[in-house]
């Protein structure tokens, strides 16, 4: 899925980056990975946790993350297995945050009316929800490689995003990936003096730099904390104690609403600021302002 015209050594970091979207990408990934940032858990007190997963849930994503190296499974004795984060898990959690912090900032959220002042607000979206939803818009196949190769451009036609982003599919294959990016409010098509259309990034997308560059340095295996410029989306990553929102008083959606907490300071990725909110946001859909949306 590498795009063919970038420098060879962006392109093998482009695929790395493309495989660690893929392992975060199956849905309530961030979350159980989440749910033992802080210490190993028994299957039971995970599931107290996440508690709208059942097993037919839970099982497949505990599994799916042990063969890929980010959960280890330790068996104590007879009837006590507890899951732990490996440490390559734990190394990725400064990632996670900046993903997170993202999807704070740039995602649309609904306005709820605060329990307490009767005012309209923005909702509030726990961490492991914003990381989710980010990755959600950046990991669906050939997504990456556009973004990148519209980085590397500047501005570049569907014809040139398709031969360098996509070399082995068709010209109309294109059109799919980026009439997405473009309703996600990450790519902008304006037509050329000639009528031709001409894809670039929207300042949300360039916003994505650092996601990208997060991503990049924990998949070679560098501390996310230091990590310099990207060669190519320039901006080193935010700090990895940001904040991507206070979480506590994020209204369940479950048909049953639970009862919002007050919110508290905390810093991030604190087990408490992380389970309020208890389903997915709306899939992501252009929203009136034409931005990203749950």
């Amino acid at each position: 899925m590498a795009a063919t015209g970038l420098p060879r050594t962006t392109r093998t970091d482009l695929a790395r980056v493309t495989e660690s979207l893929d392992m975060l990408a199956p849905r309530w990934s961030v979350w159980t990975l989440m749910t033992l940032a802080e210490q190993p858990l028994r299957y039971m007190e995970i599931r107290s946790q996440l508690s709208w997963l059942h097993s037919g849930q839970l099982n497949p994503r505990l599994r799916k993350l042990t063969d890929s190296g980010l959960i280890q499974r330790t068996e104590h004795g007879p009837r006590h297995v507890t899951y732990s984060l490996t440490a390559r898990a734990t190394e990725l959690l400064p990632a996670l945050t900046v993903i997170a912090a993202w999807g704070d900032e740039h995602l649309e959220k609904e306005l709820v009316r605060n329990a307490r002042t009767g005012e309209m607000e923005p909702e509030r979206i726990p961490a492991a929800q914003n990381a989710e939803d980010t990755i959600v818009l950046i990991s669906p196949r050939h997504t990456t490689p556009i973004l990148w190769a519209l980085k590397a451009r500047g501005a570049a036609s569907a014809k040139a995003l398709a031969a360098e982003a996509m070399p082995t599919y068709g010209l109309p294959a294109v059109y799919l990936p980026l009439d997405r990016l473009v309703a996600d409010g990450l790519v902008v098509n304006r037509s050329t003096a000639t009528g031709v259309g001409e894809y670039q990034l929207s300042a949300t997308g360039r916003a994505l730099a650092p996601v990208f560059q997060s991503l990049s340095a924990w998949a070679a295996g560098r501390p996310i904390e230091t990590a310099g410029a990207h060669p190519l989306w320039g901006q080193a990553p935010a700090s990895a104690q940001t904040r991507s929102g206070p979480w506590l008083t994020t209204q369940t959606r479950l048909p049953a609403p639970a009862a919002p907490t007050a919110p508290t300071a905390a810093p991030a990725w604190r087990g408490g600021d992380l389970f309020s909110h208890q389903t997915p946001a709306r899939p992501l859909t252009v929203s009136p302002a034409g931005g990203p949306r749950r």
